[in-house]
């Protein structure tokens, strides 16, 4: 059932990390430095603000507070009662490169994963070929109490992530790897068993949400669409989204609604130049599904 996108929202640089989260849209834009929530009226209202660096993945506590990636400094932030945002945990000591996307399970526990190189060095040099078989990155779990663990390494670009909603299993999209991989989630938070879930076949998988039949939607960063895709890694629908799509969530007040975040371009030297990014909805089929 392919199908297109509309556009709800401009005026993004260059949004990220979709959450759907007490009745609204919260996403990320890196180069306005902050983080936004939309309603039903489709305007962007302003969370949080990061003086200092680029928000990207989101996630929530038990207790209802704030987790937002801080990618430049490799920080999780937490945002207190008061609104002001605290180090809640540093991975400056296990990221490899700038952090990116993030998940966070009904504990508390956060999966944090990050670029493993400097990708915009790579495109300017033409090395990325090249650093794709020499780098790999970490992917962190960070604990409710803040303290930092591996929980997988030699990874492809670890990015979007989601967790079944049995708790059980999370899946996380290697960008570079151009596959989706499965782990087991023990007691403790720890992975184990890592498998291809997916095979993408020459698709790049950047944001990815989870629905309620078990499928995944994928956010493609390398081509104007979004689809959705199943374990044996057959593509069930695709969604035309104008421009490259970097990042996707389930939601609405029935989880029917794909919000899907567009523009025209990653390269920081083009995507901040001028909030050329979009929200854009598409009506599906099956509600979401799970931690996403």
């Amino acid at each position: 059932m392919a199908g297109t996108a509309e556009i709800i929202a401009q005026g993004v640089y260059f949004g990220e990390g979709p959450r759907w989260h007490d009745g609204r849209l919260w996403l990320s834009d890196f180069y306005a430095r902050t983080v936004y929530s939309m309603g039903d009226d489709h305007k962007l209202v302003a969370e949080c603000v990061l003086t200092d660096d680029q928000p990207s993945g989101l996630g929530w506590l038990p207790d209802g507070r704030l987790l937002v990636v801080s990618m430049v400094q490799r920080k999780v932030l937490r945002r207190e009662g008061d609104g002001t945002l605290v180090t809640h945990a540093d991975l400056s000591g296990l990221a490899e490169f700038h952090c990116n996307d993030m998940v966070v399970d009904a504990k508390g526990r956060a999966y944090v994963g990050n670029f493993g190189f400097d990708l915009e060095h790579a495109f300017e040099t033409e090395t990325v070929n090249q650093l794709l078989h020499e780098k790999t990155a970490t992917l962190a779990r960070v604990d409710p109490d803040g303290s930092v663990h591996v929980a997988a390494q030699g990874l492809k670009f670890p990015n979007g992530a989601v967790i079944t909603p049995d708790g059980r299993l999370l899946v996380v999209a290697e960008t570079l790897g151009q596959t989706l991989t499965a782990f087991d989630i023990a007691d403790d938070g720890s992975l184990h068993d890592r498998r291809v879930w997916a095979d993408l076949g020459g698709r790049a998988p950047d944001g990815i949400c989870l629905d309620a039949d078990g499928d995944i939607w994928v956010a493609n960063p390398l081509a104007p669409e979004c689809f959705l895709v199943a374990e044996d890694g057959g593509v069930v629908d695709v969604i035309d989204t104008g421009d490259p799509c970097f990042a996707c969530a389930l939601g609405g007040a029935d989880g029917r609604t794909l919000y899907l975040l567009t523009a025209p371009s990653s390269r920081a030297a083009k995507a901040a130049q001028a909030p050329k990014g979009a929200v854009r909805v598409a009506r599906v089929e099956t509600p979401g599904a799970g931690l996403r």
